[in-house]
């Protein structure tokens, strides 16, 4: 039976002893050779097998032990040891008769790994020794990226690209993980990590979607919607139906909001009337949000509408100045 080489691959970002059984029992059962010591050669020594650091020609460390032992592994740092992967697999092309290459994943980064990486890197920039500017930053000073990566996000989505949707959303993200470690830095009855932000918003999903985590029926959408506004409303213990809406957003999104948050819970509460307001700003205001009103029974998004006729009026602008 020829020797065999196995090159053991494991995720970079889960705890290092947090093997497969069948590779535990490869390292267990056979010499295993390491380019460097690490945490998962610590953690492989302490389950009682021998990791060998090869020091240079590590290929051929592997051939030799191989040829002794009949197996031997190859436990990868990192970033997976291609270059050694690579000139092992050259070495075997050539010499097909030293011993068979096997790769074997000991373990795999769940979805959602690459997260751990964000918050790595965002907390190198943020602590002593990285970015300047980024350890400089406040919530406040970081207000306007948020909300102008939200709109860049929007208008992908306005523009149907979603391989700039997955870049936008990137953007938005790094605003959450960098908010996240600035409010590790606040005085320690404010301090909260992305952890706290992570953790509310499973505790969320998992509490307001009773038809998936309880025994609650799924019924309808429409009931699904009003068992997610129940629940919402017995969490927060508002005073007010308009609690809780964002008073920042445009003017004619925040009238939208505001009529149908009334509309909910059957407020019949008419809009003001432009003809009996005096003052030219209140009359614009009052048909403005009549407009929006009948937008709304109309089943129209007022904002979405005015923004495709705005840009569609820059396109004939652009259009009158070439020509």
């Amino acid at each position: 039976m020829p020797a065999r080489i196995v090159l053991l691959v494991t995720s970079p970002r889960l705890p290092a002893g947090l093997l497969t059984a069948a590779a535990w029992d490869v390292v267990r059962r056979h010499p295993v050779l390491a380019g460097a010591e690490s945490e998962l050669t610590t953690a492989v020594r302490a389950a009682g097998a021998e990791v060998t650091v090869a020091d240079g020609r590590a290929t051929q460390a592997l051939l030799d032990a191989a040829a002794a032992h009949g197996v031997a592994v190859w436990l990868a740092g990192p970033a997976g040891d291609e270059s050694l992967a690579r000139e092992l697999g050259l070495r075997l092309a050539r010499e097909p008769g030293l011993a068979e290459l096997e790769l074997m994943y000991g373990s795999w980064d769940p979805p959602g790994a690459r997260l751990l990486d964000a918050v790595a890197v965002m907390d190198r920039l943020a602590s002593p020794g990285g970015d300047p500017w980024k350890r400089a930053q406040t919530h406040r000073s970081l207000a306007g990226f948020l909300i102008e990566e939200c709109y860049e996000a929007y208008d992908a989505i306005s523009a149907g690209d979603t391989d700039a949707l997955r870049e936008e959303l990137g953007d938005v993200l790094l605003q959450v993980v960098l908010h996240a470690r600035l409010a590790e830095e606040l005085p320690e009855e404010q301090r909260w990590t992305v952890d706290d932000v992570a953790g509310g918003l499973v505790d969320k999903m998992v509490q307001r979607n009773p038809h998936v985590f309880a025994d609650a029926e799924a019924g309808t959408l429409e009931e699904i919607e009003a068992s997610w506004e129940r629940i919402k409303r017995a969490e927060k213990a508002r005073d007010s139906a308009l609690d809780g809406i964002a008073l920042s957003q445009p003017a004619l999104a925040l009238a939208a909001k505001i009529l149908e948050r009334a509309g909910r819970v059957g407020l019949a509460v008419p809009p003001p009337l432009a003809d009996s307001q005096v003052d030219p700003e209140a009359r614009l205001g009052a048909g403005l949000l009549a407009t929006v009103a009948a937008a709304r029974e109309a089943g129209l998004d007022p904002e979405a509408a005015l923004r495709r006729a705005a840009l569609a009026y820059a396109d004939a602008v652009r259009a009158a100045e070439k020509a």
